[in-house]
């Protein structure tokens, strides 16, 4: 009690010293707010971008495996690099229920394709001829396929990449086609096609495999490929012209007992940790999965989406730093001239009996009373203010995901109960992100002890001064100098 008393008449008695004191104290612990709650927002940001990417692992070749021993030079090196590529066993539907079978694995789904002819509809096309360019007339997918279409089966609309990355956009769609979409012969068709056949919503087409098996389907919407790269190409037709979309149960119907219907699927598992890849592919290996190939991740995509608001959160954390270095010294400094003051004062109250501890934790306890009533008020400062600098922080972020949500809803044709449904495309790198809109929100209990553990820092690197003079004062000597 003798120290707490002594330590605030002593405050009283040097109202300017301690209100310089305070006013450094305090602009301190308003700029240690604000860059904290920028800090922690950003933070809160990059883990809300995280969240927003499923972790997806698909399954790809291993090149390295199937390049290991590749000699081009040697005509027996490619017969053998030839060979062990047409060898190797590839995996069909029932292989990857088998793999989705794990504790590693959340969800999944897949596309599945097959190849088919057609029946009262003609492959969008247009012959070559001597008065054409070279190349001129056949798009890319045209020329690869031996039939007249593909017909892809999606297993889910998380599963229609194309639309979601805008590659494909709905330009016509019947009011009831989500809702049937995924059960049953319905299917989408590229709008090049629909005018090269005269077709429209609700019409029947037919398509037919090689053995004149054929299927019928009902078009439930039309839609157009944006890919910029089929202005690259000598082709009237985009890539995707003779591609009919269809869901997965459609086409596993048509392959089922078909043996000669040969049909591709492309499988994306959702997994719980990024950790557990190795632990996953070595299992899938264990289920018959040929070691030629290997799992990928998009761990880099989701790296990537957060590489600017990590360097907020960089700039903040640099910013801090300074701040408290500059603070630290500044007070320090400033610590020292207040005991060269103060030293006959010393020396008077050491020579009336006052021990060295005793009078040390009076100075420690002075500059602590100060700066506590500072940083309260820097923190109350500082909380209103970065209400709004982290508000504006997030303003792009918000506007972006909440733009992007709004582009991919009118990809899959506008169908505005989607997004509610699906929680705005989360999993598909479109965050939700809240803005913040109390203090609450911002300068939360963390940011608050934070900014107490760096007060007592200051205080304590301050009170340095104070501690060595005091135990290096001699007060009979203090006191000759005086007189």
């Amino acid at each position: 009690m003798f120290i707490l008393k002594n330590a605030w008449i002593s405050i009283k008695r040097n109202k300017g010293r301690n209100i310089l004191i305070g006013i450094i104290i305090l602009i301190i612990a308003c700029a240690c707010t604000i860059t904290l709650a920028i800090k922690n927002t950003a933070v809160d940001l990059i883990d809300s971008y995280k969240s927003a990417y499923d972790k997806e692992v698909t399954i790809g070749f291993n090149r390295e495996n199937m390049m290991k021993d590749f000699d081009p030079s040697q005509e027996e090196g490619r017969e053998s690099a030839r060979e062990k590529f047409d060898n190797i066993a590839s995996y069909t539907i029932s292989d990857v229920l088998k793999f989705a079978d794990s504790d590693y694995i959340e969800s999944y789904y897949y596309t599945y394709g097959v190849g088919l002819n057609g029946n009262n509809i003609e492959k969008a096309e247009i012959e070559s001829n001597s008065d054409m360019p070279n190349g001129f007339g056949h798009g890319k997918e045209n020329n690869m396929s031996t039939t007249d279409f593909t017909l892809t089966g999606y297993s889910s609309e998380d599963a229609m990449s194309e639309f979601i990355s805008g590659t494909y956009t709905m330009s016509e769609i019947t009011d009831n086609a989500w809702d049937i979409a995924f059960n049953g012969n319905y299917v989408f068709i590229n709008e090049e096609l629909a005018s090269y056949n005269n077709l429209k919503l609700n019409d029947k087409i037919k398509l037919e495999d090689e053995d004149g098996n054929v299927y019928e389907f009902e078009i439930i919407g039309i839609f157009k490929e944006n890919e910029e790269d089929n202005q690259e190409t000598m082709s009237m037709f985009s890539n995707s012209v003779n591609t009919i979309i269809t869901n997965s149960e459609a086409v596993v119907n048509l392959t089922n007992g078909n043996e000669n219907l040969k049909a591709s699927i492309h499988p994306t598992f959702i997994i719980d940790s990024y950790d557990n890849v190795e632990k996953l592919q070595d299992e899938f290996y264990e289920k018959g999965l040929d070691e030629n190939f290997v799992l990928q991740t998009n761990e880099e995509l989701a790296e990537s989406g957060v590489s600017s608001v990590k360097n907020i959160s960089s700039f903040s954390t640099t910013f801090l730093i300074i701040t408290l270095i500059i603070g630290g010294i500044v007070l320090f400094v400033i610590n020292m001239i207040n005991i060269r003051e103060r030293k006959y004062e010393i020396g008077v109250l050491r020579t009336i009996g006052i021990s060295k501890l005793k009078l040390t934790m009076q100075f420690v306890s002075e500059l602590a009373i100060v700066s506590v009533v500072a940083l309260i008020l820097g923190a109350g400062i500082g909380a209103v203010s970065s209400k709004g600098v982290s508000n504006s922080l997030l303003a792009n972020e918000i506007s972006s995901s909440n733009e992007k949500t709004e582009e991919v809803n009118k990809n899959f044709g506008g169908m505005s109960n989607r997004g509610e449904n699906r929680g705005g495309m989360h999993g598909k790198g479109m965050p939700v992100v809240q803005a913040y809109d109390s203090i609450d929100a911002v300068v939360d209990i963390k940011v608050l002890l934070e900014l107490l553990s760096i007060g007592l820092s200051l205080v304590l690197v301050s009170s340095i001064a104070s501690m060595v003079s005091i135990q290096r004062f001699s007060p009979l000597t203090i006191l000759k100098e005086r007189s």
